[in-house]
């Protein structure tokens, strides 16, 4: 069976040039071992890599709430490594592409939501509940404006993860159809496949771009949440 420009986001699909569950396993070390380099190593490779990308979400996060919140800089900050290093390791041909599943970022935006909102919660039950009414807004419609308030809060989980798995999705699709023109116009005119394979090139570095972009958007929506934490 010839695989279709969906074949990437199969599990099962491209087993031969590297066994899925461990290429995931080596990947979850790497993400161990690069996230906090820091604490013991100085000066290396992985090192100026990782320390330019924490000083940019650190940046966001100090400008919200979240720098605040005991522990909240170091998971999204960690979580911002790990997007992009996932959404890298996609980017590898005949591998299983993670962060274009819901399961995945699903499993990461939904655990964050809702510890900011249990501590919230915990911290203020007044304060928490007093978040989804607008400060001056008249009697009749306070019923309603609580009523989509709150469906606007519960979605945010499922919005954060579609955002994300959709994103990339779409990105990989476009590459895949790139890919197939290439090879299909390989023995055609050599101006016809010149031209097709600087698109490629050129449409692989603007999907390293988005991997970075994307990552980001993610944990600065994380970040911004935090802004309705009680306080």
């Amino acid at each position: 069976m010839m695989p279709d420009i969906f074949s990437s986001f199969d599990p099962y699909m491209y087993n031969t040039l590297f066994p899925t569950n461990s290429l995931f396993i080596i990947m979850n070390m790497t993400m161990v071992l690069l996230v906090q380099t820091g604490y013991w190593m100085i000066n290396t490779r992985q090192s100026t890599f990782i320390v330019p990308l924490k000083s940019t979400i650190f940046t966001q996060l100090s400008r919200t709430f979240s720098y605040q919140l005991k522990g909240a800089t170091s998971i999204i900050s960690s979580t911002f490594i790990i997007l992009i290093m996932v959404n890298l390791m996609g980017m590898i041909p005949y591998t299983f592409s993670t962060s274009s599943h819901l399961i995945f970022t699903l499993a990461l935006g939904l655990p964050m939501w809702l510890s900011f909102i249990l501590s919230s919660s915990s911290y203020s039950p007044k304060k928490t509940v007093a978040h989804l009414l607008p400060d001056g807004a008249p009697d009749w419609l306070n019923p309603f404006l609580v009523i989509i308030e709150t469906t606007s809060i519960v979605v945010r989980p499922l919005t954060l993860s579609f955002r994300l798995a959709a994103n990339m999705s779409a990105s990989h699709i476009v590459l895949s159809l790139v890919g197939t023109y290439c090879a299909s116009a390989w023995f055609t005119s050599t101006f016809g496949t010149s031209m097709l394979i600087l698109t490629n090139l050129g449409y692989v570095l603007f999907e390293f771009a988005i991997c970075l972009i994307q990552a980001y958007i993610f944990c600065l929506l994380l970040s911004l949440y935090s802004d309705d934490h009680a306080h």
